[in-house]
Parts: C-alpha cells; sequence; structure tokens
C-alpha cells in the first residue's frame, strides 16, 4: 500500500501529543476548546493538566476533565506544552511546578506556547528573556511583567519566537491553534 504525502503527512501529526495545561476554576474556555478542536481536528491527541486530576470549570460555562495533574506531568511525553489563560491562570504565574514545566520544556526543545494572561507565566519562569513574547495587556499592566522579565513585548495577536508562542486573548485563540499546528508539523 502506497501512502500519499498527505496521508504521511497526517499519519506523522497523529503521533503527536499536545499538553494543555488549565487552571482548575475561571480558565478561559475559548482559549482552551478553540486550540483543542484544532489540533485534535489534525489528529493530534491533545491531554488536558490543571493542578488536580478533576474537573474544571471555564469562566463562561465550559466543564473539561483534567486526566493529569500538574506535579506528575513528564515533560518529554508531548510534543507541546500550553498554557491556557482566564483569571485563574494567573494561580500559575508563581507556581513553582509551572515554572519548572516551562523550563523543562524549554530545555527539551518542546514547542511552549501561552496565551492571554498565561504568558506572564513564562516570563516569571525565566523563558522569555530575549525573546519576543505578546500578552493580554487591556489593562496595561502585563506587557510591563513581561519586559521586567526580559521579554520584549510585542503588540501582535501570536508572536513566534523559536519554539515559544504567545497570544494576546480570545480573539487570538484559532490562530494560536493554527500556530501551534503549524509548528508541529515542521
Amino acid at each position: 500500500m502506497k501512502l500519499t504525502q498527505e496521508g504521511l503527512e497526517k499519519s506523522q501529526i497523529s503521533q503527536k501529543k499536545v499538553l494543555l495545561i488549565i487552571a482548575q476554576e475561571d480558565y478561559q474556555d475559548h482559549e482552551c476548546g478553540a486550540p483543542k478542536k484544532i489540533l485534535e481536528d489534525a489528529g493530534i491527541e491533545v491531554v488536558i493538566a490543571s493542578k488536580q486530576i478533576g474537573v474544571c470549570h471555564g469562566a463562561f460555562g465550559a466543564i473539561t476533565e483534567a486526566t493529569v495533574a500538574i506535579a506528575e506531568v513528564n515533560v518529554s511525553d508531548y510534543d507541546a506544552i500550553i498554557f491556557i489563560g482566564g483569571a485563574g491562570a494567573v494561580g500559575y504565574q508563581h507556581d513553582v511546578q509551572a515554572h519548572l514545566t516551562a523550563q523543562e520544556a524549554i530545555n527539551r526543545e518542546k514547542i511552549l506556547g501561552a496565551i492571554c494572561i498565561a504568558p506572564t507565566i513564562l516570563a516569571y519562569a525565566g523563558v522569555l528573556e530575549g525573546k519576543k513574547a505578546t500578552v493580554w495587556n487591556e489593562d496595561g499592566k502585563q506587557a510591563e511583567i513581561l519586559t521586567k522579565n526580559g521579554a520584549e513585548f510585542v503588540d501582535e495577536l501570536v508572536v513566534v519566537d523559536g519554539k515559544i508562542v504567545t497570544a494576546n486573548g480570545p480573539p487570538a485563540a484559532e490562530a494560536f491553534g493554527k500556530k501551534i499546528l503549524e509548528m508541529l508539523k515542521e
């Protein structure tokens, strides 16, 4: 049986695995749902992690099951580690396990993503130093967190610097998901 180029690409991409890290409460529904759907529609396995295994509640009523606790994450099992925003993501800004996960993703040359307020988690983890990144900045304070931690704030929907992809909020969710998919195909 001869595989077409498209069939071969789909076969290779279907072996990819992505971890979405969300808050137990008040994650941003669309920022989780849109990239998850884009990745799953491409045949990628998407795993949800949070502080604890169990039910997580979105800020707008979505309910998602976390099957992995962030403390139990083995970064080497994934091709990409993605932090999802929303008000609850602030709880990861100074979370040691979140920082270690982000740092290990960089050390293992994995794709590392964050959307909305979640790029501040990466900034506090020290992985954005010398990198271009974006963040939700409607309050005018989040870009300052990035720059104070050595990042160069870029006011765009989605920003890629090396293997780090950041996005600035719900309107960027589809573009963010598509960019992660594109990077997984490279």
